[in-house]
């Protein structure tokens, strides 16, 4: 091991000195050992970001170089567990340290001691490649655990195979060449992991959020930013992901997010029940836990971390969703780390390379066609916190380059009640013309036109919303009055959503199929009304409108939708 000593210190950088280094190598710097990371080469001297504090450690002390890059231990036991930005995993270094995690931990990512049951999937003599699978282990009653064969490893021919419990270090496999198989790997996370070749985005990533999955879905593998202020509710609609998206695991990284947000998330998850199986959500899902008051370095790493995690379940040909929340403060350990590197600063101080390292990040997600020839997606959703809620700002507009499909939140819609705040007038998806085709064979063939003539009725509501701010409501022609009313229901019945509700909370596409229907059923029941002389006013109270717009919350919605209907129907005499 090269060893050197430090000639500076400026916060979470350290500048060595009579070391020998290539970029990205994991040191241990000062007395205590503490992780750090080579993200700089000038002359002699090596620059380096240090994941811990730093306060104490003084010039002259020690720096060892591994001579190997950061990198992630990938085997059974993610599943369930809470880490922090560089893979330790927290209820271990509670229990060395107390409620204060001191600096200097070491802590193994994965259990050394616990035994896991293996079941070769291949036998002796047969030959194997890199990437390929060898066997299983049921990590929790929803994931089956595939073991790889590491895509660094060459492959060959398999001399030996066993069957039976083992720890994760315990040898499982011999391969001809010698080469020793375990239950884990270890992967470096600034490297993505290979695979044969990138699919199209065609299936959809089901959210059960009428808002998404309507008017600006997301396909499997895609890419999604929630950019929005304060209060409008990024961290609670990246729960709803997380908990009813139809991804077979979920990775949560709350990268530099405060205190009291990451602690819900903590205590939350544990406790939400799959609505799937009916069993803890935590038994799909790893945590990644590195709040705003931890070193700022390691916010940098635990978006690494958490897509480097991400991409292994990916390799086992499973759908896994990320939430990043957020990348704002990702992007705000970078600008202090460039400042103290005395780097050239860009737009508003961040650095020069902060597209780069965003579109990095986000092009790692993808459907794909695994080296084992199975079909894994990792579906990217990353919250943006504009400060001041102002979108023209580096990050959001950098991040809204890259990802496909801009979810807009608005505080105003969040100021009066309308949840989710999604802007539907500013926020986009380029994924619809690539999943129409899978809405009308599996849901409706109607699905698209559906969707349109929403769209065109929220637009031509917001164009007379001008009108009516200048003369009143009550200047306009009695059919556009009527429009406005529609728009009401679409917002009203269709766009707002109740996270908290045990019905609302989810929505299936064949359920916001039939809602999308039944309004527009409605609006021309409205039409014929009003062509048959009765007035805005009257069409509007009609008895029955307060149970249709109450059935999105029933159980057995259809009857009452139907039941509601047919009253209005009857009432309007159409």
């Amino acid at each position: 091991m090269e060893v050197g000593e430090i000639y500076r210190i400026s916060g979470p950088l350290v500048v060595a000195e009579g070391l020998k280094a290539r970029m990205y190598d994991l040191v241990k710097v000062g007395e205590e050992g503490l992780m750090g990371e080579v993200v700089g080469l000038a002359g002699e001297r090596v620059l380096i970001q240090v994941y811990e504090d730093t306060s104490g450690i003084k010039p002259g002390e020690k720096v060892v170089n591994t001579g190997m890059p950061l990198s992630v231990e990938l085997g059974p036991g993610l599943i369930g567990n809470i880490y922090d930005g560089v893979q330790r995993p927290l209820p271990v270094l509670k229990e060395k340290a107390g409620d204060f995690i001191t600096r200097g931990l070491e802590a193994f990512a994965l259990d050394r001691k616990k035994k896991w049951e293996f079941k070769p999937t291949v036998k002796k003599g047969e030959k194997v490649k890199p990437g390929e699978i060898i066997g299983k282990v049921q990590e929790s009653p929803m994931v089956e655990h595939r073991i790889l064969v590491p895509p660094n490893v060459k492959g060959g021919e398999i001399r030996e195979i066993y069957e039976g419990s083992f720890t994760v270090e315990e040898t499982i496999a011999v391969l001809a060449d010698e080469t020793e198989l375990k239950l884990y790997h270890k992967w470096p996370v600034r490297i993505p992991r290979p695979y044969l070749e990138k699919l199209p985005p065609v299936v959809p990533l089901i959210t059960g959020q009428r808002i998404f999955d309507t008017f600006f879905p997301i396909a499997k593998g895609g890419t999604a930013a929630i950019p929005g202020p304060f209060g409008s509710g990024k961290t609670v609609m990246q729960h709803q992901l997380a908990k009813w998206s139809d991804a077979n695991v979920i990775v949560y990284i709350g990268c530099g997010e405060r205190g009291n947000e990451m602690t819900e998330v903590l205590e939350e998850f544990p406790e939400l029940e799959d609505p799937r199986t009916g069993r803890p959500l935590m038994e799909r899902t790893v945590l990644v836990a590195n709040t705003s008051n931890m070193p700022v370095a390691a916010r940098e790493a635990s978006v690494y971390t958490g897509i480097t995690m991400a991409e292994y379940f990916r390799d086992m040909g499973y759908d896994v969703a990320i939430q990043a929340d957020s990348t704002s403060r990702w992007a705000e350990a970078m600008r202090e780390i460039s400042g103290r590197l005395e780097e050239m600063p860009g737009e508003e101080g961040y650095p020069a390379y902060l597209a780069s390292r965003l579109a990095e990040f986000y092009e790692r997600a993808g459907r794909v066609k695994t080296l084992s020839g199975l079909i894994g997606s990792v579906s990217v959703v990353g919250a943006v916190s504009p400060p001041g809620g102002d979108f023209s700002e580096p990050v959001t507009q950098n991040t809204l380059r890259i990802v496909k499909a801009f979810w807009g939140l608005d505080a105003k819609l969040a100021g009066r009640r309308h949840f989710p705040a999604i802007n539907w007038l500013i926020s986009y998806s380029l994924y619809i013309d690539t999943l129409n085709d899978w809405f009308k064979n599996n849901v409706s063939e109607e699905w698209p036109e559906l969707r349109r003539w929403m769209m065109e009725v929220l637009q031509e509501e917001a164009n007379l919303q001008e009108i009516v701010q200048l003369v009143g409501s009550d200047a306009l022609p009695e059919s556009q009055r009527l429009l406005l009313e529609v728009a009401r229901i679409i917002k009203d019945f269709y766009l707002i959503q109740y996270a908290y509700h045990e019905v609302d909370s989810y929505c299936s596409p064949q359920k916001q199929y039939d809602m999308m229907k039944a309004i527009k059923r409605l609006n021309e029941m409205f039409y014929k009304a009003l062509e048959s002389g009765k007035s805005v006013e009257e069409i509007i109270n009609v008895d029955g409108i307060v149970e249709f717009l109450k059935s999105k919350y029933e159980k057995d919605y259809k009857s009452v939708l139907e039941a509601s209907l047919e009253k209005i129907k009857k009432n309007l005499g159409v």
